[in-house]
């Protein structure tokens, strides 16, 4: 049987390390839920929607640029087209990013689809809102000379392009998962500084390339964003109804295991 790796674990609520070779507390969910806040949403969300707005004024101020009306004498047209379209990216991926954070701390349900569908992508609609009807304005703009509406152009589909590809929430989660997994998990779960899951066991095998390991409970590794169970640590627990990585199982079970 390979050597289990040593983890530095470092506690999700509180940040601090524990020492080498101390293990942390199992603690039943009651108490540990009243010990471990994941975060509050609602402010996430409130943040998200100021930022959005901030977003669509910048576009409406690059928007009066290439309608010629707003000039800054002391800066040529394209670039302020361009601090404009910047601007504007950061406002939308900061704000895709507080909504995607507070989507995994308080997830909607799947039981109303639409609603569902539109808390999980939002923040890609304000992206498209927020650069579409400027990249389609410059395009028509037939006083804008030829290599500013170029460079213009290509900034502001860039900019759409990130702000797309950083405001789609790749692993959704809903309310009825993030339940499941609570009622089946109540002990303690970790997971590694990338990926999108959440371990019961600190001496699983998927882990050993990791040098340090985040510990809580299993509302904050979704709060995380680790939004899966490892498939070892569902099968090695007997785990059901929970969502799973799609990982193979034989990938981490070591031949002879259980016989």
């Amino acid at each position: 049987m390979a050597e289990k790796k040593e983890h530095k674990l470092v506690n999700a609520e509180t940040g601090e390390a524990l020492k080498q070779g101390e293990k942390p507390a199992k603690v039943e969910r009651p108490e540990m839920k009243e010990a471990a806040p994941v975060g509050n949403a609602t402010g996430l969300r409130i943040g998200a929607i100021c930022l959005w707005v901030v977003a669509i004024l910048f576009e409406v101020l690059a928007l009066l640029v290439v309608l010629g009306k707003l000039n800054l004498k002391f800066m040529p047209t394209m670039w302020q087209l361009i601090i404009f379209i910047v601007l504007d990216l950061v406002c939308v991926v900061i704000g895709s990013q507080l909504w995607k954070k507070a989507n995994h701390i308080k997830p909607a349900s799947e039981k109303n689809k639409v609603k569902f569908w539109l808390w999980n992508n939002l923040g890609l609609i304000v992206t498209i809102v927020a650069f579409v009807p400027l990249v389609i304005l410059i395009l028509t703009n037939k006083n804008m000379d030829k290599k500013t509406k170029v460079i213009a152009t290509v900034v502001a589909v860039i900019a759409l392009l990130i702000g797309g590809a950083s405001s789609i929430d790749y692993n959704p989660v809903s309310q009825e998962q993030q339940e499941a997994a609570m009622e089946a998990i109540t002990d303690t779960v970790y997971w590694a500084p990338f990926g999108k899951v959440y371990h019961t066991h600190e001496d699983c095998q998927a882990l050993n390339q990791s040098d340090a390991l985040t510990y809580g409970t299993v509302e904050q590794a979704i709060a995380a964003n680790r939004t899966r169970l490892c498939s070892f640590c569902a099968h090695r627990d007997e785990i059901t109804g929970v969502v799973t990585d799609d990982a193979d199982i034989s990938d981490y079970v070591e031949p002879g295991a259980g016989e």
